[in-house]
């Protein structure tokens, strides 16, 4: 064991290291105070239960990676069952403790987003905001604590919010105009494309959620439309942002909507929520004028207000839901959210003259906030700690003397059996994508049958081409793809298709969703597979005398969740690239038609280049365009077929492998893990004890809030 010294060389006092040691201990707790001061006392408790299971966790699984290490360190080859687990070990030490949560604020110009972000913070002009033009030119990400994912090019430090904000300003502030309409200052767009804003821990926003700001949808630049595309696929929440003028009715908002479900088909994202903003604008006789008789008189701009919140949450979430069900699986996770609409009001959080605080709904986004964070970190513990479980169960047991009889025969019946359910595996995944067939023949067969009037409806404008010319050679020069400042944005390769994924919406998110095993469902197949394997583990563990020797059954258990589960995150990077195949089917074979069109001038060019992506589009429909976005499709299902049975057929090999008996050679006698497995079989039980105080401590809060007077207040009132 290395002597442990100072910088000088000298060995530490045993008092001083003491002292040294109380002093870090006492760092940390308060490190670990400042992370979760966002949160009620009774979650804070949680949370800190959680991380300490999991700081005491990976410092087990060091110990244990260290003694490995140290046990091969002189040989001249390491047997492969134990490169595994030194590979698995260095890997959930290193796995990173909670990924960050991405909340997309996704609205158009104006909308109120950098407003409803500077509420939640409680930084009042922080993000610039602008009732007049475009404010925000680039993804802006604002967390607390530290959640930076990007390597910066330039950093802004400032103790004050103020300053940080002056600071900031011509990096995503649009180019601002004086009042006879003259440049005033020089931003730096395009240079600048993405900004990441990390305050100090919070009592408001918890450390590990990352509000993204993105630049209004529809803004003239195109390297804008791309930023926001590319940015909301990261995104598990996107909070559509509509002001309560254009909420009803607006093609942008229903544009915004459309956007926010692809992204719940393509992408990682699990929640969507519309949030009303500036619900503090009402006309009162006009309201007056319009509602219908109620039951009780409005006395007030205040109750005017209240009232038109509710009907507008009312309606709004009836539309939404059916929106959603349209196009989402019945068991996808956010139909069942109790709230899907917000009415919020960040000038009355400030000012409350009409609502209090609660009533302004800023305190129920931040408490959505909190909750999301603090459910996605009992699922992360949970895995670790049951994965950590798992692979020391079969570290300690590398060194188990235990000879059971007719073991080798044992683990012959398990290969076959393992390589059987693989099989089934693989027909049923082929027959999941298999109802993808008839969606797309028959989404294929609208798609020819409609082009035309799509087309036209994209190139036709009412009021003739006036300042259509420029528009449309920049869709060509795009590859069929523009957003205007002026005009609703332009993809043409994707309202082609659109008949198509009108057909295979509802089937290819059934695919990829969660919920009992189904014949369209890929996750609860793989689920099925699991458990049968594991029944089968435990079944021949009891007649082989593994009862005896419980870690060998335990970790095969234990390592086939670990697997498996990997599968899902392979399946996600998948998924975005199967749904996008269509329309960048589409473009490319369309990029010669929109290259022709694009290099047309002179007179009547505009209706020239119209003409030339008709005869261009009619050319790739007879020669099979359609045909063709539908084989890429299905083969990019086959791909993702392969590589899952490829994925679980390798990873059942090796584990398998690794449960053999010592007589296979792939072990060698380790250095003794005893203590170490101990430790983490006390932790894994503690997961029971600390998801039961959880909701032990959730049933009292909920008592005590149905116990407690309502927060109602006058107008004005501070709650």
């Amino acid at each position: 064991m290395a002597e442990t010294k100072d910088v000088f060389g000298q060995e530490p006092h045993p008092v001083e290291d003491d002292l040294y040691k109380e002093r870090t201990r006492k760092r940390r707790k308060s490190d670990r105070d400042q992370r979760f001061r966002a949160f009620p006392s009774m979650e804070q408790s949680a949370l800190k239960e959680y991380e300490k299971l999991e700081s005491r966790t990976r410092r087990v699984l060091s110990n244990t990676y260290q003694k490995l290490i140290q046990s091969v360190f002189l040989d001249d080859s390491i047997p492969n069952g134990v490169k595994y687990l030194i590979n698995r070990l260095l890997a959930l030490i290193e796995k990173p403790t909670v990924d960050p949560i991405y909340i997309a604020l996704f609205g158009s110009t104006g909308a109120g987003k950098s407003s409803l972000i500077n509420a939640i913070i409680q930084q009042a002009m922080f993000l610039p905001v602008s009732g007049e033009s475009i404010c925000t030119s680039c993804i802006v990400q604002v967390s607390s604590g530290c959640c930076v994912q990007y390597e910066a090019k330039i950093h802004l430090l400032s103790d004050q919010a103020e300053e940080l904000s002056i600071k900031l300003d011509p990096y995503i502030r649009t180019q601002r105009r004086d009042w006879d309409g003259e440049a005033a200052e020089m931003r730096i767009w395009p240079l600048i494309k993405h900004v990441e804003v990390t305050l100090p821990k919070s009592d408001l926003i918890p450390e590990g959620v990352v509000l993204v700001d993105i630049p209004g949808t529809g803004d003239f630049n195109s390297k804008r439309d791309e930023m926001w595309k590319k940015t909301i696929d990261k995104c598990s929440v996107i909070w559509v942002i509509s002001d309560i003028e254009r909420v009803s009715g607006g093609q942008a908002h229903e544009d915004l909507l459309n956007e926010s479900i692809k992204a719940c088909q393509r992408g990682f994202c699990r929640d969507v929520a519309l949030v009303v903003t500036k619900m503090d604008k009402l006309h009162l006789p006009e309201y007056l004028r319009e509602r219908k008789a109620g039951n009780q008189a409005i006395q007030s701009q205040r109750e005017a207000v209240l009232e038109r919140n509710e009907m507008i949450k009312l309606q709004r979430t009836r539309i939404l839901k059916e929106k959603l069900k349209r196009k989402l699986p019945a068991d996808f996770k956010v139909l069942e959210a109790s709230d899907l609409v917000y009415t919020v009001s960040a000038q009355e959080y400030w000012q409350q003259a009409l609502l209090t605080e609660e009533e302004t709904e800023i305190p129920k986004l931040r408490e959505y906030i909190r909750k999301s964070l603090l459910d996605k970190k009992k699922r992360t513990v949970t895995k670790y700690v049951t994965e950590a479980f798992g692979l020391l169960l079969l570290t300690d047991s590398f060194n188990s003397t235990q000879n059971l009889p007719n073991e080798h025969l044992h683990m012959s019946v398990l290969r076959r059996f393992a390589e059987e359910k693989v099989e089934l595996l693989e027909k049923a995944i082929a027959q999941c994508f298999a109802c993808m067939e008839q969606p797309l023949q028959e989404g294929v067969r609208t798609a020819r049958t409609s082009y035309r009037c799509i087309l036209r409806a994209c190139l036709v404008r009412s009021k003739g081409n006036q300042g259509f010319h420029q528009t449309l050679k920049a869709v060509c020069l795009k590859n069929g793809i523009y957003a205007s400042r002026t005009l609703a944005r332009i993809d043409l390769n994707e309202a082609l298709t659109q008949p198509v994924y009108d057909q295979i919406d509802p089937v290819f998110g059934s695919i990829f969703r969660t919920g009992k095993p189904t014949g369209s469902a890929l996750m609860p197949h793989i689920d099925a597979f699991k458990q049968s394997l594991q029944e089968k583990m435990t079944e021949i563990g009891i007649r082989s005398g593994w009862k005896y020797d419980s870690c060998k059954k335990n970790f095969l258990i234990q390592e086939i969740s670990a697997i498996l589960g990997g599968l899902e995150d392979h399946i996600l990077r998948r998924k975005r690239r199967i749904y996008e195949s269509l329309t960048a089917s589409v473009q490319s074979d369309l990029k010669l038609c929109y290259e022709e069109a694009a290099q047309i001038t002179g007179k009547k060019a505009c209706e020239r280049m119209k003409d030339a992506i008709r005869r261009g589009v009619d050319r790739q429909v007879a020669e099979g365009m359609f045909e063709r976005a539908q084989e890429r499709m299905q083969h990019q299902f086959q791909q993702l077929k392969t590589g899952i049975v490829e994925k679980v057929k390798g990873s059942i090999t090796t584990m398998l492998a690794l449960a053999s008996s010592q007589g296979d050679g792939l072990y060698k006698e380790l250095a003794d893990v005893g203590s170490e497995y101990k430790e983490m079989e006390k932790l894994h039980r503690s997961l029971r004890e600390v998801a039961e105080n959880a909701r032990l401590r959730k049933g009292m809060q909920e008592f005590l809030l149905r116990a407690s007077p309502s927060k109602a207040g006058p107008p004005g009132t501070s709650l």
